[in-house]
């Protein structure tokens, strides 16, 4: 990935260079023709094109920013509620991630949400122990933490 955006910028330059004009739309003309000679040359390349992997990050951050504001929106309809009906508790979820910093980034984006705290992971980073405010459904939380974060995390990083 590293490679192919200093690439990408190699052949901006390269197209300013060649043009004679160095202004910032001629280096947004070539940086956008220097994206498509990467794309044309991608079978070449051991991974996959880095814009994919920059889309993922997007796609993980929105989808923080959005879990965010509901849970923070769950939580204040739970602060505000007259008579608090909570069943707060520790759930065990198994995680597919296999790096540190994968488990890191998902324990750090659990305990970011409102309503939600991971208490510990395992030795071997296959396991996380998760406090939840309301762990009345817990296949619920699991599989949305499963298809929400996790999955988000192994887009950007495979």
């Amino acid at each position: 990935m590293p490679f192919q955006i200093l690439l990408n910028f190699f052949l901006a330059f390269l197209w300013m260079f060649l043009t004679g004009s160095f202004s910032l739309s001629s280096f947004i003309i070539g940086y956008l023709l220097g994206l498509l000679v990467i794309f044309a040359m991608r079978r070449f390349f051991q991974t996959r094109l880095y814009l994919f992997r920059v889309w993922a990050i997007i796609r993980l951050t929105l989808l923080f920013t959005y879990e965010l504001i509901k849970a923070n929106i769950e939580v204040l309809v739970i602060v505000l509620r007259p008579n608090m009906d909570l069943k707060p508790g520790i759930f065990k979820y198994d995680t597919k991630l296999e790096h540190g910093w994968e488990v890191t980034l998902l324990s750090l984006l659990i305990t970011l949400t409102p309503g939600t705290l991971v208490v510990d992971v395992s030795d071997d980073n296959s396991i996380l122990y998760i406090h939840a405010l309301n762990a009345s459904d817990v296949k619920g939380n699991v599989s949305s933490i499963r298809e929400g974060f996790e999955k988000a995390i192994m887009e950007v990083s495979r």
